[in-house]
């Protein structure tokens, strides 16, 4: 009893980091004190585990904990927390990493690097949001892996007509995908039953999926109109380029406008900004970052393209930006222009009004 009493008053309001390297079937975990490394060890993937850990060997603490964001997504975070375990989620990209810990790279070295940052203050947490964000989040990304699926399917399609040497007519690529592309593909005829079986389930993929992506744009369109979206979406369907499902799109991913302090970080987040390398006097721009929400920048990038047709003013700074540059870059220029107006109408809650210049 004494040596409990003992131990609770050593450790009370004393700091304790722990760095989590965390798997499927396992997680590595690092615990630090403020001056000392405790232990590095292996355990199953339960927070309640390392909760009961913690309290035993460090009663009365103060626990902090970080691990990396990943497949896991949040559910360990949210756990953590219940359990009083202060918990961040860090970008990976974000961790300070030693050159001989980019040389020697496993679990063990992952997370006593976590926890070595986590202690020294060196770690920022990325947003976490609610779960029904994430659930909603869940259900866009949903419709973006289907899309390319389907696009996967297609061009598989194409590759078995041009294995065997089958040409799609000009009149034919017009309506590419239509019903009656779809009914041509149909009568196609193979010597054997095994090319035609390869080609008729190929037709079946395709169609099982359309069904299924139309089925989940219905549920999308329904979620736009809930009192949880509708007014920011009404907001950004305002700005030319911008249909329903991209404005879901951008709404589940950037959740609430007002975590970015300025266009720069929604840039950045986006994945708009571009390399930069600076020495002395001397700036040097490279191409985007790879940093950032892929497939958004490529929806973004879509719908400058058809923005420039509806909006004069962005169709005069695209042909300003065309006279110094080749059209893949000016456009990404116009993308960026297109995501202050985004900024703009969801933080001051007002539609966007054709003709002005930003």
């Amino acid at each position: 009893m004494e040596t409990r009493e003992r131990r609770s008053a050593e450790f009370t309001n004393k700091n304790i980091f722990i760095g989590i390297d965390n798997h499927k079937k396992s997680w590595k975990v690092n615990i630090l004190c403020e001056s000392i490394d405790h232990k590095t060890f292996t355990m199953e993937p339960e927070p309640e585990i390392l909760n009961k850990y913690l309290r035993k060997n460090f009663p009365q603490g103060n626990y902090f904990s970080a691990y990396e964001a990943g497949y896991c997504g949040f559910w360990a975070h949210e756990q953590l927390e219940d359990l009083g375990i202060k918990s961040i989620v860090v970008n990976p990209a974000d961790v300070p990493t030693m050159d001989k810990e980019r040389r020697t790279k496993n679990d063990k070295v992952d997370c006593r690097k976590t926890a070595r940052c986590l202690r020294s203050g060196e770690l920022m947490s990325i947003y976490i949001p609610s779960r029904v964000d994430q659930e909603d989040r869940t259900l866009l990304r949903l419709h973006v892996q289907l899309t390319k699926e389907q696009t996967r399917i297609k061009n598989q399609i194409k590759s078995i007509l041009g294995f065997y040497g089958i040409t799609i007519s000009e009149e034919k690529a017009v309506s590419n995908w239509s019903r009656a592309f779809i009914k041509w593909l149909e009568t196609i005829e193979f010597k054997t039953e095994s090319g035609r079986l390869a080609l008729r389930i190929q037709i079946e993929r395709l169609l099982s999926i359309r069904k299924t992506i139309a089925s989940l744009v219905m549920q999308i369109r329904h979620l736009s109109k809930t009192e949880r979206y509708r007014q920011s979406s009404e907001l950004l369907t305002s700005i030319s380029g911008i249909g329903i499902l991209t404005a879901m799109h951008i709404l589940v991913e950037i959740i609430d406008i007002n975590r970015f302090k300025n266009l720069d970080e929604l840039a950045s987040y986006i994945g708009l900004s571009p390399r930069e390398h600076s020495s002395g006097e001397k700036i040097i721009t490279g191409k985007m970052t790879k940093r950032g929400k892929s497939y958004l920048r490529y929806l973004l990038i879509e719908a400058s393209w058809i923005a420039i047709r509806k909006d004069p003013a962005l169709m005069m700074a695209y042909t300003d930006y065309k006279k110094k540059m080749i059209a893949q870059k000016a456009i990404i220029k116009i993308a960026r222009k297109l995501l202050n107006r985004i900024r703009f109408v969801l933080k001051n809650k007002q539609p966007y009004v054709i003709g002005v210049v930003n």
